[in-house]
């Protein structure tokens, strides 16, 4: 690259140094702790003096009893988010591209973007205030004849309120990606569409759902990655010792055993394992996509 052309590339090269300083200060610099994993960790004698121990901690982990339930937990809530929350914005995208009120169409896309806006703390309260024994819904179904349910302290029903409060956050700030792939969808694929005689239902099934292919098997990819992700903020705000059965998850785990109980080569031996396995699905689902749909991160 020529001198006056890098001159030139100044601002861009500054916009990019705070990005570059954030994930190499808070993600990259930070991996170099992984070997605490792999050492009997003391805080007074550091990383380096800390005796070295090689694989105790997985296999403490992986052969204790509650792994498998931990596991388990986790990699429902995954897949409960990818069948079900995963869907929610191309729906809604799809439906808010039928609108031909403008006006309309604004006020709607406004009222489903807010709920993204909310902190955890602020949404797992609202669930708190709604769901409680003498709550608004309680007192619906009181209405009705139903018994009041104590919703958050049942293990059934933890799995149903954290993936419905992760759809009415999510759903409309999710759709945006899928409303700008719709825009770039040939209008005159729909005008051959009409004069072959399809409707609405046709016309999304053959020309809109494969326009936006694409971008749905990119996001599936995303979502099949952080699958282990689940959100450890509103796990931990809306687990209890009644619903444990349904909330114990991994990150929630490695919280109590890294910070509540201080035992910090187990947790970062834990947070690696669910790293590596988060990694190895990403990687499958990568491959298998390239394979079926020649679409794929890399």
């Amino acid at each position: 690259m020529t001198a006056p052309l890098m001159a030139r590339s100044k601002p861009y090269y500054a916009m990019f140094l705070i990005p570059f300083v954030y994930f190499a200060v808070f993600h990259y610099i930070p991996l170099l702790g992984i070997v605490i994993a792999f050492k009997q960790y003391d805080v007074f004698q550091g990383v380096l003096d800390s005796p070295w121990v090689g694989t105790r901690y997985f296999r403490q982990f992986l052969g204790d009893p509650y792994f498998y339930k931990l596991l388990q937990n986790t990699l429902l809530l995954g897949l409960y988010h990818i069948v079900f929350s995963f869907p929610a914005p191309i729906v809604l995208a799809l439906l808010l591209n039928e609108l031909k009120h403008r006006a309309f169409k604004r006020f709607v896309q406004t009222v489903s973007y807010l709920p993204h806006f909310l902190s955890t703390v602020v949404v797992v309260g609202i669930l708190v205030n709604f769901l409680a024994y003498d709550g608004i819904v309680n007192r619906f179904l009181g209405l009705m004849g139903v018994e009041p349910t104590h919703f958050l302290m049942m293990p059934e029903w933890f799995r149903t309120i954290y993936i419905g409060s992760e759809i009415w956050q999510g759903v409309g700030w999710g759709s945006i990606i899928y409303l700008a792939a719709l825009t770039a969808v040939d209008p005159q694929l729909y005008e051959a569409a009409v004069i072959d005689g399809a409707g609405r239902w046709k016309q999304t099934l053959h020309v809109t759902l494969p326009g936006i292919a694409p971008t749905v098997i990119l996001m599936l990819l995303f979502q099949i990655g952080a699958i282990m992700g689940v959100s450890f903020e509103k796990v931990l705000l809306l687990h209890n010792g009644s619903n444990h059965p349904a909330s114990d998850v991994i990150s929630l785990h490695v919280y109590q055993r890294g910070l509540v109980s201080n035992d910090f080569s187990y947790a970062t031996a834990v947070g690696l394992f669910h790293s590596v396995v988060a990694v190895t699905l990403l990687t499958i689902a990568n491959r298998l996509s390239r394979k079926v749909t020649e679409t794929s991160l890399w």
